[in-house]
């Protein structure tokens, strides 16, 4: 078997008649552990096998009763060196390639395990159906053991070398539990497919922490908020009104309280846009940050909606722990926006010491974001006018969520408002 498997490797690289590589392909899978053996059953185009010189019929169509175990090897080759699993931590053995099937594109097997299996462990097709390599899909049915079918399973799907492109779909079937769907681009890394909470958290607390640092927009209306306050306890109260507001909506859109239409993700972001030219230019005009707090209020509604997207492929990760990994991501956002304050505050402080006025650089510094703000909302614009905008319909669903949006709205800034006066009253009872 290795000797057979290692000449095919070596053909697939010698082969000069080889496959194009493919450009997308799309892989589905179904994850299942049942007594002692996990099952994984997969779903592939049959071109994504390159350099396998499958036999034909003397018609010139693929001999698909005589290719068993042709597609054994390429199973092995090809996927089953590829998908690891694991439990626990505990990577694996390799897993035994214990059915494949060909299967026609017009094929509905892959509903549920138990169709897709069943259709993998069956009689393949005859000859007679005149098919060839380029119109089949491929199945493939893997066995890992294991040692209990209540362990913690994890999945690490490398099979990006099959084509330019991979999305790969996996449905985790517990026993006595409900199906979990994950779609990943390429390589993924390691995945657990029934997360525990802290796993969750922890996720997402990454992500937080490296999509503030990676946005570039969100970055820049921070940098707004900034320039003019870098005194501790006045900007407290304007962080935690902007912490307060993109928690508000970010949690929202995550329970699907956001609108759905196409316009609004480019509404948002044109919206971001605005705010970054409105708080530079704010800088420039006034010297007042009294009522700041109000403004950063009012932009992080806009920003958590912008969080959220970036959420939306991610959020499959968070298994049964939606509110904790929400909160989490939230956390992540926070640790990184101090982290950026405690960078940007001293570099500001020696600024205006050494190099110029403090009146002078929040002019020229807002300036530069006021520029880029521009440029980003005449660019985002321009996209918005590409979507069709509808009125929603007005009725009694329609004037009920907005009751409830409003109701929190006045809330949370009943809230802001409360912790803006009380950091007030402390740094002023404190001279600072």
């Amino acid at each position: 078997m290795l000797l057979r498997c290692l000449t095919i490797s070596i053909l697939m690289v010698l082969s000069a008649a080889a496959h194009d590589i493919p450009a997308d392909i799309a892989l589905q899978a179904y994850v299942r552990p049942s007594g002692d053996r996990l099952t994984v059953v997969m779903r592939m185009p049959l071109h994504a096998m390159r350099d396998v010189d499958f036999g034909e019929t003397p018609q010139g169509s693929l001999d698909v009763e005589n290719l068993g175990p042709q597609l054994s090897d390429a199973a092995t080759v090809w996927i089953a060196n590829f998908f690891r699993m694991y439990e626990g931590a505990r990577l694996l053995p390799a897993p035994r390639v214990a059915a494949t099937q060909l299967s026609l594109e017009s094929d509905r097997s892959f509903a549920s395990f138990e169709s897709a299996l069943a259709h993998a462990t069956a009689s393949g097709l005859k000859n007679r159906a005149n098919v060839y390599w380029n119109q089949l899909l491929f199945d493939v049915v893997l066995e890992y053991p294991i040692q209990s079918q209540t362990s913690a399973f994890s999945v690490w799907p490398r099979l990006q070398h099959l084509a330019a492109h991979v999305v790969t779909v996996v449905r985790f079937v517990p026993p006595g539990g409900a199906e979990r769907d994950y779609e990943f681009q390429g390589d993924p890394g390691i995945v657990p497919l029934d997360p525990r909470w802290f796993q969750a958290a922890g996720r997402f607390v990454e992500l937080g922490f490296f999509h503030i640092l990676d946005g570039t927009d969100h970055l820049l209306f921070l940098f707004c908020l900034v320039i003019p306050m870098r005194r501790f306890r006045p900007l407290a109260g304007v962080i935690t009104a902007f912490t307060v507001a993109h928690s508000i909506t970010l949690l929202a859109s995550a329970f699907g309280l956001a609108p759905d239409a196409l316009w609004f993700p480019p509404l948002i972001e044109t919206l971001i846009a605005a705010s970054i030219v409105y708080m530079a230019l704010e800088n420039i005009v006034t010297q007042s940050v009294r009522h700041r707090w109000i403004v950063a209020f009012a932009f992080g509604l806009v920003h958590g909606f912008g969080f959220s997207f970036a959420l939306r492929q991610t959020l499959q990760f968070a298994g049964s722990h939606l509110l904790v990994s929400l909160l989490s991501f939230n956390v992540g956002v926070e640790l990184g926006q101090l982290l950026v304050l405690a960078t940007l505050i001293p570099l500001l402080h020696l600024l205006f010491r050494f190099v110029m006025t403090e009146r002078m650089g929040t002019i020229i510094l807002s300036a530069f974001i006021a520029h880029t703000g521009w440029h980003w909302l005449l660019d985002r614009a321009d996209q918005l006018r590409r979507f069709r905008f509808e009125w929603p319909a007005f009725d009694a669903a329609l004037l009920s969520s907005t009751l409830r949006w409003v109701t929190v709205a006045w809330v949370a800034a009943g809230l802001v408002w409360a912790a803006s006066r009380f950091w007030r009253r402390r740094s002023e009872a404190s001279g600072d």
